[in-house]
């Protein structure tokens, strides 16, 4: 049984338009205007147990909208939609038993109590047994470094403390699925890191599945082997994460730093530079201490070792280094229009 399961899930928001001013309120009260938002379009997915599958789109491309649906926050406006079997709308209360959910912008502890108050409610809500309770409550504290945070009312504590706090309650009655909504969404690199971490150990030790939006690729980057790209309601990438890296990461970078006593005619010379095909100098530059050329190359149509060679042979190069393409330069092609051109079969499009 697959842990996550959807057929051409549809939402459809009906929203009231009115005109500014006193006479657009008073048309608006007896003669309403609405129109209707497609926010979710027939999408499509399935997500098996212990996958961590990173959901990413812009702002407004319906990502939000379909996690609702999946706990069952919001009912579909038509297609289907399973999570551990279950419709999560019409089953809300047996699959919010089975399911973990955390709202990097939007809390489910109580903010004028201690953390450790807030725990004991949680685990009085889904009866989780005393024994198992502490340990659970020991583990989260030592992963999480909440120990001495548990004394602490929620209202005092940084944007990173109650984040921490979030996972905690999330996972305190063990779900069997976790979706975290931008969990790392303000965050400095250190607790970044330590709640990546977290998420990676928890997955691994209890196969929890794990459905990631955000808009931090290093997220997905650190956690995620496949991604689901959305767009306007629709998705238009589900696959590897591999896979889009392959394909829309072709291009690297090799920076070399130059002699000084070429600076003269660094311009010169990189205009009239042979290069192997499909290399290319992207800039130029010289400063006080030598010279800088950046180099672009296709690695379908050369390598590294050819560039370096070619240009070693042709001005003295110092030192050089290789880039490889980030995944927000990925993203941004995919969405300036790479899989309209072909470029992504091999993803559920």
């Amino acid at each position: 049984m697959h842990a996550i399961q959807t057929e051409n899930l549809t939402k459809i928001f009906t929203v009231n338009q009115k005109d500014p001013g006193l006479r657009g309120a008073v048309k608006a009260l007896f003669r309403p205007s609405r129109k209707q938002v497609l926010a979710v379009d027939r999408v499509s997915l399935s997500v098996e147990p212990g996958e961590i599958v990173g959901y990413i789109g812009v702002n407004g491309a319906g990502k939000s909208t379909t996690i609702k649906m999946l706990t069952g926050v919001l009912m579909p406006t038509s297609g289907s939609v399973r999570v551990l079997g279950r419709d999560p709308h019409r089953q809300r209360v047996a699959n919010a038993r089975e399911i973990g959910v955390v709202f990097g912008q939007r809390t489910q502890l109580w903010w004028d109590l201690a953390l450790i108050e807030s725990l004991n409610l949680i685990a009085g809500i889904y009866d989780i047994p005393p024994k198992r309770y502490r340990e659970l409550l020991e583990r989260f504290s030592e992963m999480l470094e909440l120990k001495e945070l548990l004394k602490t009312p929620i209202r005092n504590m940084s944007l990173g403390q109650k984040m921490r706090s979030e996972l905690a309650a999330a996972l305190i009655h063990e779900p069997k699925v976790l979706f975290l909504d931008e969990p790392t969404i303000g965050l400095d690199l250190i607790v970044k890191e330590r709640i990546r971490q977290f998420i990676r150990e928890h997955n691994q030790q209890y196969g929890t599945t794990v459905i990631l939006t955000t808009h931090d690729l290093g997220d997905i980057e650190e956690l995620c082997q496949r991604v689901m790209i959305i767009d306007k309601g629709g998705m238009i990438y589900d696959g590897p994460l591999a896979t889009i890296r392959q394909r829309f990461g072709r291009e690297r970078t090799l920076t070399f730093e130059v002699h000084p006593r070429h600076l003269g005619d660094l311009r010169q010379h990189a205009e009239r530079m042979q290069l192997p095909q499909g290399a290319r100098v992207e800039a130029q530059n010289g400063g006080s201490s030598g010279g800088r050329l950046v180099v672009r190359f296709d690695r379908t149509l050369t390598s590294a070792s050819q560039v370096a060679a070619s240009l070693m042979g042709q001005v003295e190069v110092v030192d050089f280094s290789l880039s490889e393409p980030d995944l927000a330069s990925i993203v941004r092609q995919i969405y300036g229009g790479a899989l309209e051109n072909g470029n992504g079969k091999e993803g559920k499009v």
